[in-house]
């Protein structure tokens, strides 16, 4: 063995993007009580992947800002872990420096590189036998959260810079299970206050009417259940930050409303948050409309354009159905998020954007990436703090605030003032599933102030989705079969979340079936997806 190994190119491939994966999916689906024993298996786990025998973590103190070690493992006999405690400042001097400063990795090869000025960290070095050494800032936006280091005490140790370049990109995901965790303990305190307010929305809906939620930024997030809470709070923590958010969830859910609060309480508010919906751009313009062309750059380019990016500058881009993005176009914004540059189509010039990014989608992106749609390196780098939408139907609480809100501004838009909504007729709505969430909320309750010829509101006169919902005896023209009503729910499903039985949102789980429960209802009724051939049996 030379004296000084080097990390195996083989580990800067398929293998360290597998380790990767793991650990990602370790610390974000984690229950935030296995956070520390989370964190230890993952330090084993990376320590002998590098070919290191040691590895300490460690956190800023929020109480006293100090950072300081919380986990050390050593994974070689006879090799024992750093003292967990210590301040970092006090032990390493100056690689405190480098991490607070200047926010840069501290690869050592041999205690021969060290400068000068480092004579402490030297010292301390070797106290515990360290002959090689790399340390990472845990950072978000501006805030440095902790950092992290392997070293060895064995051997000289060289660490290539595509390796460098890929542990920092697991300290991100570092960040992000840290961000989780702070805000999982302060969230805990503002839960017992939401409960208080939570007891307010059982009054009458006179008293609802009044209650909705307006904060700055947020004036059109209406709801104070424990799931939109929730949302809201992590809203509050993560928008001062210029760390990149994804959020998720089903559609109408009111995600880009969600991206504006983002940006509106960021300290970027005062420059334009621009929306770019991934899914309704065809796919030999995405490149042009997210980074621009220079004339002539292809048929059709008679003048330079400005792309989307470039627009963004020093404010916030917000890509909607980023799931929708093609495998070409995901390594051009990889590139962007990552080195903060790109060229226009039909140019040379590499341009240098400071822009923060908000995701959405509706899409699983995790199901994405094992099927191959979407990157992986992508996904992770998006993810950093990612945000859930609660569905309608979990947060049935807030539907009468929700009534209230919309009546309000139908009254302006539609010139007909709603002033009183039947406790019979609020039950029906309360008690829908809402499989196309606020916004078939918002369009039910625009065609039923229409067709409502006095004060009150009248749902009676509504389309397929609260019909096929509704008793059988209150349906247009009497009685109904129960198979008919049955055959347009579980359709009506279906369509709304685009006949998914597989997966996160599925068909099967909006309607509370076992997946081949479904099956068997949809055979028994004669359900197929539009397009699909009958199969023999079908016939007879």
């Amino acid at each position: 063995m030379s004296s000084k190994d080097d990390v195996s190119s083989e580990k800067t491939g398929g293998s360290f993007e597998a380790l990767l994966a793991s650990i990602a999916a370790t610390l974000l689906n984690q229950p935030i009580e296995s956070f520390d024993a989370g964190i230890d298996d993952i330090l084993r786990r990376l320590t002998a992947f590098l070919g290191a025998e040691r590895s300490t973590f460690g956190v800023v103190d929020p109480t006293d800002g100090i950072l300081r070690s919380t986990h050390a493992v050593a994974v070689a006999p006879g090799v024992a872990p750093f003292p967990i405690g210590r301040s970092i400042a006090e032990a390493t001097p100056w690689v405190f420096e480098q991490l607070t400063e200047k926010r840069v990795p501290v690869v050592i090869a041999s205690p021969s590189d060290l400068p000068l000025e480092a004579s402490m960290d030297l010292q301390t070095w070797r106290a515990f036998g360290v002959r090689s050494v790399a340390v990472f800032p845990i950072v978000a936006g501006d805030q440095l959260l902790g950092g992290v280091s392997f070293g060895t005490t064995l051997r000289e140790l060289q660490w290539p810079q595509l390796m460098v370049d890929r542990l920092q990109l697991i300290c991100e995901v570092f960040a992000g299970a840290l961000l989780r965790r702070e805000h999982e303990r302060k969230l805990q305190v503002t839960l017992a206050e939401v409960e208080v307010l939570r007891a307010q929305l059982q009054s009458e809906n006179e008293y609802l009417r009044a209650g909705t939620t307006s904060a700055e930024g947020l004036e059109d997030i209406v709801g104070e259940s424990p799931a939109l809470q929730k949302v809201l709070f992590q809203v509050e923590q993560v928008a001062p930050t210029d760390s990149t958010v994804l959020v998720l969830g089903e559609t109408g859910t009111g995600k880009e409303r969600i991206a504006r609060a983002i940006h509106v309480r960021s300290r970027r508010h005062d420059r334009t948050l621009v929306t770019v919906s991934c899914a309704a751009l065809p796919a030999t313009l995405i490149e042009s409309e997210l980074f621009g062309h220079e004339k002539g750059a292809f048929t059709g380019a008679v003048s330079r354009k400005i792309g989307r990016f470039e627009l963004a500058h020093g404010g916030t881009l917000f890509l909607d159905e980023i799931g929708e993005l093609p495998l070409a176009e995901q390594a051009k914004l990889l590139r962007v998020l990552q080195e903060g540059e790109f060229e226009r189509v039909g140019s040379s010039v590499t341009r240098k954007v400071d822009v923060r990014v908000i995701a959405a989608s509706n899409r699983n992106l995790a199901e994405a990436v094992r099927e191959g749609t979407f990157r992986s390196d992508l996904y992770y780098r998006l993810r950093v703090f990612p945000i859930e939408m609660p569905p309608l139907r979990a947060r049935k609480e807030d539907i009468p605030l929700l009534v209230w809100h919309f009546l309000g501004h139908l009254a302006r838009t539609v010139g007909k003032k709603i002033e009183r909504v039947p406790a019979a007729t609020m039950a029906r709505l309360v008690a829908y599933d809402w499989p196309g969430n606020i916004r078939e909320l918002r369009n039910v309750l625009e065609r039923a102030v229409v067709l409502s010829p006095v004060s009150a509101l009248r749902l009676d006169a509504l389309g397929e989705s609260l019909q096929a919902a509704a008793p059988a005896s209150t349906a247009e023209g009497g009685a109904r079969r129960l198979e008919d009503v049955e055959r347009e729910h579980i359709l009506r499903t279906l369509e709304s979340c685009g006949w998914r039985l597989k997966g996160k949102g599925n068909a099967a789980m909006q309607l509370g079936l076992n997946a081949s429960t479904l099956h068997s209802r949809m055979k028994k009724l004669g359900i197929r997806r539009p397009g699909t051939r009958p199969r023999p049996a079908d016939h007879g």
